[in-house]
């Protein structure tokens, strides 16, 4: 296995959206990166707006687009 095959995953904040499921993300060491949404996330209707906390998976190939594979439950909403 190539060290470029492996897939890195982080967490970040959603700071902008474009159309068509891509969005840009703030990770925690803050780098920047463009998101965009796998299918798990696309079948299951789940939505994902400005300043939602997201894990985010990464390929070795190109370190600037990634995945969004979950969307953590907001705080706010649980009350």
């Amino acid at each position: 296995m190539n060290g470029r095959d492996k897939k890195a995953i982080y967490e970040g904040l959603i700071i902008e959206s474009f159309p068509n499921g891509m969005f840009r993300v703030r990770l925690d060491n803050e780098d920047l990166i463009l998101g965009y949404v796998s299918g798990k996330i696309r079948r299951g209707f789940i939505r994902i707006v400005l300043g939602d906390r997201v894990k985010i998976e990464v390929s070795g190939y190109d370190c600037f687009r990634g995945r969004i594979i979950y969307r953590f439950p907001n705080k706010s909403s649980e009350d």
